[in-house]
């Protein structure tokens, strides 16, 4: 039977049927509509478009013990019964689940972190997004809440980070106000006073701009205290990096010597790995049913 998977994203929605052997049989993009409405029915017709199988959802969010999907940057979908609603109007059995766990949950099975045991998974834009497989199967933890490395407490402040970035959740502190685009602008602006995006201070980085290099080195500092602190905790097999920041060098190939300071020894390097799947979030949806 073929399996499917669904991406539901903030801009797009993206469905892919792949056969007994993983190759793609059907795959289709389109716009996500702007009512929670118009989102059930666009991902039914997908399903329907795609054909017999078994369908896997990812979504950003979560689905907690009340069924009610939550910290959906789609906010229209947060205080919904996303899977009840999905898979009733499907009329088949689905399966949902966090969209960067769909993404780790490909790189550890078929991408960077295949054969390693414990595989901890960033992905870095914008936000700041984790996942953690274990044995190849997602740790969800109790309240579906495992591996939101982005919503613990920055480690380490550094008096020029004080006081905390109060976070969208509502807490003060958290690593995604620190290390991401959202938090490479920040910093900037403390430093600065003027609001540059975080590509334009990449470019200018580039091109040898000395203000904007040592931006970069402290957004490389953070997160190297950041992956230190989770290498106290875990100490994984290997992190696995995606999002449009992980293309830089200082956030994969360069990161394991900074990292290693911030490890209780001050000797452990972590292995550190750049994502192999541009299309990890959709096989990780249709992998649910393996």
């Amino acid at each position: 039977m073929n399996r499917i998977g669904i991406d539901v994203g903030g801009t797009k929605i993206a469905a892919a049927a792949f056969d007994a052997d993983g190759k793609v049989v059907f795959e289709k993009r389109i716009a996500t509509p702007k009512s929670y409405e118009e989102i059930v029915e666009a991902v039914v017709s997908l399903a329907h478009e795609a054909g017999p199988g078994n369908i896997g959802i990812g979504a950003p969010g979560s689905s907690g013990r009340d069924n009610l999907w939550r910290n959906s940057n789609i906010v229209l979908c947060n205080g919904r019964p996303f899977h009840g609603d999905m898979e009733r109007a499907i009329g088949r059995t689905i399966r949902t689940e966090n969209d960067v766990n769909c993404f780790v949950l490909s790189e550890a099975r078929e991408g960077a972190g295949e054969g390693f045991g414990v595989v901890a998974f960033f992905t870095i834009g914008t936000g700041l997004g984790g996942g953690l497989v274990i044995d190849g199967k997602l740790l969800r933890g109790a309240n579906g809440e495992a591996a939101e490395f982005g919503h613990m407490g920055m480690p380490w402040l550094t008096e020029a980070e004080l006081p905390p970035i109060q976070c969208f959740c509502g807490k003060p502190g958290c690593v995604e106000m620190y290390v991401s685009g959202t938090g490479l602008r920040q910093d900037w602006r403390r430093a600065h006073g003027e609001a540059v995006d975080g590509p334009e201070i990449v470019k200018r980085a580039r091109a040898g701009d000395e203000n904007a290099k040592a931006a970069i080195a402290r957004l490389q500092d953070r997160f190297a205290r950041v992956i230190g602190n989770i290498v106290n905790c875990l100490d994984p097999d290997i992190f696995v990096m995606g999002g449009g920041l992980a293309e830089l060098p200082e956030l994969v190939e360069e990161l394991p010597a900074v990292a290693a300071r911030y490890s209780f020894s001050g000797k452990a390097e972590p292995r550190i790995a750049r994502a192999q799947n541009a299309d990890a979030g959709i096989r990780g949806a249709a992998l649910l049913w393996n």
